[in-house]
């Protein structure tokens, strides 16, 4: 298993009029999650797209528990449960500066071709960063 976690400090702009944050910003907060965890392990987005590789978002949960609030500190976790395939799965998890579980959730990526937008197997030097953490 591959873990990794990320402290974002919710903004003014994140909250809604009832001052907890809007529904759709637990998304970009997996987004960022996800994309600390790659380029902590040397996997950077910016790099898979040069070596023609995308990962778009099929499949996305997210179950709330709990509201973050406006200058909240929150620890966003990401984990990678599985090697990928063709697919790969994150798991979340969002807690506050007192350690409250706030929010819990999935997305599944498809690696595809950046030129035909077709799924394709995850590259090679991606299967050998991640297979030393799943032997």
């Amino acid at each position: 298993m591959l873990e990794h976690s990320t402290n974002i400090r919710v903004r003014y702009a994140d909250t809604d009029m009832m001052g907890v944050v809007y529904h759709t910003n637990y998304a970009i907060y997996f987004e960022v999650a996800r994309t600390e965890m790659f380029r902590e392990y040397q996997l950077p987005y910016a790099e898979m797209e040069k070596n023609g590789i995308r990962l778009p978002v099929v499949d996305l949960h997210c179950r709330y528990i709990k509201p973050a609030l406006y200058d909240d500190l929150l620890t966003v976790t990401a984990k990678i449960k599985q090697m990928p395939g063709v697919r790969i799965v994150f798991e979340y998890t969002i807690e506050n500066q007192r350690g409250e579980l706030l929010c819990t959730g999935e997305t599944t990526l498809v690696f595809t071709d950046i030129n035909t937008g077709r799924p394709v197997r995850a590259p090679q030097y991606v299967e050998e960063v991640l297979q030393r953490y799943f032997e």
